[in-house]
């Protein structure tokens, strides 16, 4: 099981400079700008990245305008940011990095305001007498007390979930590779995340997916896959797999008589897992949700899901309207923790099976719909001119 995590962290790790980094060009985090005494003039807190927009007075009197991508709406609720916290028309300094394509664009590294107060990208906060304070580590504790059985006997996975958040070592972004937050308290800024990010040679021989080789189809269609055809640059579901722990989303499970509901804090996505049907629905209409029919092994809920749109398993990795997936949820009632196996079919496009694991426990923030506005393709700095 611990190996399956790491691989799944790892495969997250090695994805984040290319989701992270997403606009009209790309960030240089090895380099940082500065604008002080910078005018707010608008918060955006969106995903699949908000946005801090501010103006400059230059030294000719000249009023520029800038705007810094921040993490997504649901990680910074959950590390303690809320619009509330900035003021519209106030004075802050920021650092950043710079966007090498659009110089109005940036990618925030720290907010300092006139009190001195100062909030970094990754930094994890609540509230204080003079403000907030900065928690080197998760900002509450989760109340695990729950019942662990429904009155009919099945496990009680029912309520908010959420994967532990994956921070980076040095709070401003800038390196120092991702670690789970519940370890940054150990782990000196600067210093590398046990290793993480530091990608070292792929393995000889052909390249896995999910622990599978794609087919000739589905290697020509992962060749030619771009940013742009990536969904969730799209405000649009990835996929039932992709989108419930990626980017630290809160989750909501609703256990019904006869259905258990899962909503997804990632594009708001909603699953219906029909528990009294042994078999498919006949005429089913394809959807990024697909149709799910569950049912209980010992402790185990067991999920079979086909009936899907084409679309996108895991970038870069396409999936038909063939796809067939079936997930096994368990809660270890010790840790309170929900573990996920899940393996997917495809002819298509998949020579074998694609399969993974995750894992997430009692969300520290409610379930919440999130909005999603995709900001990143939008070279700011010809908004500001007029030029196309």
């Amino acid at each position: 099981m611990k190996r399956h995590l790491a691989l799944a962290l790892l495969s997250i790790l090695f994805a984040t400079p290319v989701l992270a980094h997403h606009g009209g060009g790309s960030f240089e985090l090895n380099k940082t700008v500065s604008f002080p005494m910078a005018r707010l003039t608008k918060m955006e807190f969106v995903n699949p990245h908000s946005w801090l927009y501010f103006e400059v007075t230059e030294a000719d009197g000249r009023v520029t305008k800038h705007r810094c991508e921040m993490r997504s709406a649901h990680v910074l609720r959950r590390s303690g940011w809320s619009p509330a916290l900035f003021t519209i028309g106030e004075r802050i300094d920021i650092t950043a990095s710079p966007d090498r394509a659009d110089p109005a664009s940036c990618y925030l590294q720290t907010i300092m305001f006139a009190n001195g107060t100062r909030m970094d990208r990754y930094g994890q906060y609540v509230k204080a007498s003079d403000g907030i304070k900065e928690v080197r580590g998760p900002i509450k504790d989760v109340n695990v007390n729950r019942p662990l059985r429904r009155p009919s006997g099945e496990p009680n996975i029912s309520g908010d979930w959420a994967p532990e958040q994956l921070v980076m070592a040095d709070p401003r972004g800038v390196g120092g590779g991702l670690v789970r937050l519940g370890t940054i308290a150990s782990t000196t800024p600067g210093q590398p995340g046990g290793g993480a990010g530091r990608r070292g040679a792929p393995p000889p021989g052909p390249r896995l997916y999910g622990g599978t080789q794609l087919t000739d189809a589905g290697e020509k269609a992962a060749a030619a896959f771009t940013q742009q055809d990536n969904p969730r640059f799209r405000c649009e579901t990835t996929s039932i797999i992709f989108d419930w722990t990626f980017d630290g989303p809160v989750n909501r499970i609703t256990q019904n008589k006869d259905s258990i509901v899962l909503e997804y804090g990632q594009r708001n996505l909603k699953r219906t897992i029909y528990m009294t049907q042994k078999d498919h629905a006949a005429g089913i209409k394809p959807s990024r949700a697909g149709h799910s029919i569950g049912r209980w092994e010992g402790d185990t809920l067991v999920v079979d899901t086909i009936g899907f749109l084409p679309g996108v398993l895991n970038a870069p990795v396409r999936h038909s309207d063939k796809l067939h997936v079936v997930e096994r949820f368990t809660l270890d009632p010790r840790t309170m923790k929900l573990t996920r196996q899940y393996e997917a079919e495809d002819p298509i496009y998949l020579k074998g099976k694609y399969t993974g694991e995750d894992e997430i426990q009692p969300a520290d923030a409610s379930y919440t719909e999130d909005k999603c506005k995709e900001q990143g393709f939008i070279d700011y700095s010809k908004q500001q001119t007029g030029r196309k």
